[in-house]
């Protein structure tokens, strides 16, 4: 029995919550691209400390490590923004900013998943897929 989910990301993004409110260091996922990409998007602005993909039987296995043991979370809020029944789509002009700049979103362009930062810098829009700080 499989178990599929209709919304990939918002289920990586519950786990990561989940363990970060009770102080897990590390999560296990099912893999796919997109949640690759997320994972490591997340991890190159320091959310993340470590993402590997590990190869299993039936399906690879994605290994996020939130934290090093002993350390606190640099994660305060993790939220999807565009959901499977409303997605939401921006200009690059109209990018929101998170807690004045302090945290991030992740925009999924033509040129694939980066910060809103990046998106600004380089002018394209998308589909907000995440804030985080």
């Amino acid at each position: 029995m499989s178990l599929q989910t209709t919304d990939p990301i918002a289920d990586l993004l519950t786990r990561i919550r989940n363990a970060v409110m009770v102080g897990k260091n590390e999560i296990t996922v099912p893999s796919s691209k997109l949640k690759v990409t997320v994972a490591k998007e997340l991890k190159k602005a320091g959310y993340l400390t470590n993402v590997k993909v590990e190869s299993a039987k039936p399906r690879d296995i994605l290994v996020v490590t939130i934290n090093n043991p002993g350390e606190t979370s640099t994660i305060n809020e993790i939220t999807r923004l565009s959901k499977p029944g409303r997605r939401v789509y921006v200009g690059a002009s109209d990018i929101p900013k998170v807690k004045s700049g302090r945290g991030i979103v992740l925009v999924s362009t033509s040129k694939g998943v980066i910060t809103g930062h990046d998106a600004v810098k380089a002018r394209l829009g998308g589909e907000l897929l995440l804030k985080v700080y």
